[in-house]
This record gives structure tokens, sequence and C-alpha cells, in this order.
């Protein structure tokens, strides 16, 4: 049985666990090979490329920091070796923190802003050549609601998913020509396990029209529709997965 995705190929940034381990594994399912990324998390990563294994597709991995060029140059150069092309980016890894304004260095904001933004451009970069080489590409960015409404202590990283927006939207122009799309898809309320470092859900006492949290496979879902054939008219675009806690 052929397969949407069959003979493409994906990275998934910061794919260790909850919404990333689900892009790839969806991804898989669909027939694409997938590249999982962890900046430190070998482990995850590689469990997250046993489950692409067992749901069909063949998977490698990297492991490393992204905020530099020669990481990210690295990361697509395993795809590319191993698989020989690259169609699919999708830019998970971040980083939260919970700070009151008064408390955040200027060095702690810059961090995110490296891990959440300049990742993502990096990444993105080292991928396009790859994918106007293929014939077609997708590029989705995975941002965040505290972008889009007011959340306490979180200027840091509100500051950074706000770029990200502008940096999708700039982006998508820029390789239009290319047949390559590039999209952000933002969670709102989703039940992951949450590093020490990203405090707690600050989004939890927002109701929303469904009146529950999401799934990280709700979410994975829009991301592989956006990697369809058939999404390559969709592109700029900033779509919200979020119960309707956030209306645009």
């Amino acid at each position: 049985m052929t397969r949407d995705l069959d003979g493409a190929v994906a990275i998934v940034t910061g794919s260790a666990q909850n919404i990333g381990r689900e892009i790839c594994v969806q991804l898989a399912r669909m027939g694409a090979a997938v590249v999982t990324h962890a900046r430190s998390d070998r482990d995850g990563a590689e469990t997250t490329a046993q489950l692409v294994h067992e749901a069909g597709s063949d998977a490698a991995t990297w492991v490393g920091d992204l905020t530099e060029p020669e990481g990210a140059a690295a990361l697509v150069d395993c795809a590319i070796g191993r698989f020989g092309k690259l169609n699919i980016l999708v830019n998970n890894a971040a980083m939260r923190g919970q700070d009151a304004l008064a408390d955040i260095p200027l060095d702690g904001f810059r961090r995110i802003m490296r891990t959440n933004v300049e990742a993502a451009f990096l990444c993105a970069q080292a991928a396009v050549p790859h994918m106007a080489e293929a014939g077609w590409g997708r590029i989705v960015n995975i941002g965040g609601l505290s972008a889009h409404r007011g959340v306490k202590n979180r200027v840091h990283v509100a500051a950074s998913k706000s770029a990200l927006v502008g940096l999708t939207g700039a982006l998508a122009a820029d390789v239009a020509a290319d047949k390559i799309t590039a999209n952000i898809v933002v969670p709102g309320m989703i039940d992951t396990v949450r590093g020490a470092a990203a405090g707690p859900a600050l989004h939890g006492g927002h109701p929303n029209l469904l009146g529950r949290h999401g799934k990280p496979a709700e979410v994975a879902h829009m991301v592989t529709c956006l990697c369809h054939p058939n999404a390559a008219y969709t592109t700029g675009q900033t779509i919200h997965v979020n119960g309707g806690a956030y209306l645009p």
C-alpha cells in the first residue's frame, strides 16, 4: 500500500519526547523517513527513532546543539548522508522559562531567543537548498500561545515565539518559488511531560471551548497535515491548536 509521504525525508528537532516524538511517529505512519533530534537526551531521541521503525519507516538520530551554524548544518548533513535528500523540517526544539521581568538576565533572554528563534532560522537556512533540489518542501515551526496573549513571567518566551511568527511569514515569501511552504502551528494547553526549567503550565487557568487539555497527537496531526502533498497551497499561516482557548 502506498502511503502519502512514501519516499519523503523529515527532520524533527526536539523530538525526544512529547509533541516532537508524536510528530515523528505520525510522519512515519505516512511513510516518511525521519531524523530524530535532541540537544542532549540521546536515549529519548533513540527511543523515538525506534518508534519510527515500529511505525514502518526508517530513522536516524542526531544529538547536539542547534544554536550555531555548524550544528544545524550537521543535522541536515545527517539526513542527506543517510537518506540522500530532505523534504520536511519541523522546528520543535524550544526552551521555556518562568521568570519575573526583573529577574531575567540579558544572557538568559538571549539563550531563549537563540534556542527558539535562531536555531529555527539556522535549520531552515541549512535545509532549504536541499528541499529546493528535491523539488518540494515543508517547513513547520512550533509556536507558543504566550506570543498571542499576555502571560505573566514569560517575557522572554513570548518575545521568542512572536519572533518565530514573523520568521515564518518572511520565510514563506522567500521559499515559495521553490515549491516550499512554511507555516507555524501554535499549541494551547497540551498534556505533556514538562522539565523543571519550564515551570508550571501557565495557561491551565484559561478555559477553552472544549473543556479539556489537548493531546500531543492532536498537535502532531495538524503538523502532519501541513506536510501532506495536498497542503501545497497553504503557506505563511499561523494555525492554532488550542481547543478554542484563543480565537484570533
